[in-house]
């Protein structure tokens, strides 16, 4: 067998590849996957003249229209690095945009508290992330109600069960309860103390920000935070054209840490970008670049992801919409780009508008993922959980969604050629009219031969009625809720345990509850 075909013979993984990749792919829930390597090729949706006019187009926006840097900090440094400033308005000229971006690396390594869940990022490695943020969640019990820190800790032990999720993410439901100036606090200790996964950190204020890395410095070490990434951030531009103060705050926060940013424009388009797909994704690009441009600034060379969040806006209500076509070929134009520039890119999964985990759920979120993956997105944010556009989430969608992950996994990792001899050699010892369920080769490969879901149903209807007649949502909350009864925490040491309980309890002393 040639060197090609012997790539072929197992998804090729940065670590745990071979026979331990392969017990990996069949291990109890608590394994996790190595980092994704995308072993099929990236789809290209437009020419690479399509993807230069994009590129240009935006770097004209830069030029002749300028993007708002709303914060006295950045407009010194824009200054300083030579861009054309006029009050809060910076224009930037192509070359500068372009040295800057060129800065970043196209990969990096994100650390997790256990060295067996650290990720690659970028070129052709793939991770999923849970979703992020939703007030409102979808219960074990189908109802819906406002989060609470609880819910938090339930989903956090999910995303540690699931194999094909490679974060925690951080705010995966609000802990409505808490108030909010010390949420973040509590946040941070949940994804910190239910998984030892990567994680996402707080940007809703320089303070908040602060704590989530002074939190990170008690689990890594304070010395290992200045340098290493342990978590990823997302600060999203105000479209059109606008970085606020908050997001910049942030960014110098983590970019001084060498913590990598989502640089994501968050579009409604056709609301705040123009009602077109290939000007939607010019604004996005110009606005990304702006933002990744600038973490340059703060730390050349720190490890950045280029990102975009685009839907569109159903123009009968003004609604945003979830998993349409237009959104996914975005993705592709987006993909395309990030590839020109060599940057590692984020989109998103399974972000879906249905409010149920039904069947416009499944619909809406096999168009997105179809396009993340085959347009070789890096960091798959929002792959878990996601409901009515983010408004919620569902127990019974968190489960469903990882398991789905386990077929995408697997999909994106490419044909395997491993066992193609002894598949033809049990041929031969079967013949005509023969079966193959007690061959060798059947018995040594039937569990990694095939995806095998365990929410799906396809038994035959007298057996599925015999067993209660269940849907999609039913079983997924059943599986959740198996789950949840099956975790156990990976422990803290004793001592790190205790540094984040102190930390916690002096912050509160000084923390208002409610926001002034």
């Amino acid at each position: 067998m040639n060197a090609t075909a012997a790539e072929l013979t197992e998804p090729t993984h940065r670590r745990g590849g071979g026979r331990l990749g392969r017990k990996a792919l069949r291990s109890a829930p608590v394994a996790s996957f190595p980092t994704l390597v995308r072993q099929i090729p990236v789809y290209e949706i437009v020419p690479d003249e399509a993807v230069e006019l994009i590129h240009q187009e935006s770097l004209k926006i830069l030029e002749e229209v300028g993007c708002e840097f709303r914060d006295d900090e950045a407009i010194e440094l824009w200054k300083a690095a030579g861009a054309d400033v006029t009050e809060t308005r910076v224009r930037i000229d192509r070359a500068l945009l372009m040295e800057l971006v060129s800065k970043v690396p196209p990969e990096f390594t994100l650390n997790a508290r256990n060295p067996e869940r650290t990720v690659r990022v970028g070129g052709k490695n793939s991770i999923f992330v849970p979703m992020y943020g939703a007030p409102y969640v979808r219960d074990l019990d189908n109802k819906r109600r406002y989060g609470s820190l609880a819910d938090l800790n339930n989903f956090h032990k999910l995303a540690y069960m699931a194999p094909a999720l490679h974060s925690s993410s951080s705010i995966i439901c609000e802990p409505m309860e808490i108030p909010v100036p010390k949420r973040h606090l509590h946040i941070i200790h949940s994804a910190l103390k239910h998984s030892d996964k990567p994680f996402m950190g707080i940007v809703t204020s320089k303070e908040r920000a602060e704590d989530t890395m002074a939190m990170a410095g008690i689990v890594f070490g304070e010395e290992f935070v200045r340098d290493n990434p342990v978590l990823v951030a997302i600060t999203n531009c105000n479209s059109p054209l606008v970085w606020d103060a908050t997001m910049l705050d942030a960014m110098r926060v983590y970019a001084r840490h060498n913590q990598p940013l989502i640089l994501a424009p968050f579009a409604l388009c056709g609301a705040s970008t123009s009602a077109s797909a290939v000007g939607a994704v010019a604004q996005v690009n110009a606005e990304a670049l702006a933002g990744v441009a600038f973490t340059q600034l703060i730390r050349p060379g720190s490890p950045q992801i280029y990102g975009q969040f685009m839907v569109t806006v159903d123009m009968k209500t003004g609604a945003p919409m979830g998993g349409t076509p237009e959104a996914a070929q975005m993705m592709y134009l987006m993909g395309a780009l990030a590839r020109k520039y060599k940057l590692p890119w984020r989109t998103s999964g399974f972000h879906v508008g249905s409010k149920l985990n039904d069947a416009q759920a499944g619909y809406e979120a096999n168009m997105l993922m179809h396009a993340a993956i085959l347009a070789g997105a890096n960091y798959i944010w929002h792959s878990a959980g996601w409901l009515e556009a983010g408004l919620t989430c569902g127990y019974s969608k968190f489960a469903t969604d990882c398991e789905q992950l386990v077929g995408w996994y697997k999909y994106a990792g490419g044909v395997s050629f491993h066992d193609f001899k002894e598949a033809m050699a049990a041929i031969r010892e079967v013949g005509p009219q023969g079966h193959f369920l007690g061959t060798q080769h059947t018995l040594e490969h039937f569990e990694r031969a095939f995806f095998m879901p365990s929410i799906m149903d396809f038994n035959s209807y007298e057996q599925w009625n015999a067993e209660g007649a269940k849907d999609h949502d039913t079983r997924g909350r059943e599986k959740a809720r198996n789950m949840l009864a099956d975790y156990e925490e990976p422990k803290l040491d004793e001592g790190v345990a205790e540094g984040l309980k102190d930390l916690i309890a002096r912050r509160e002393e000084k923390l208002p509850d409610s926001v002034s």
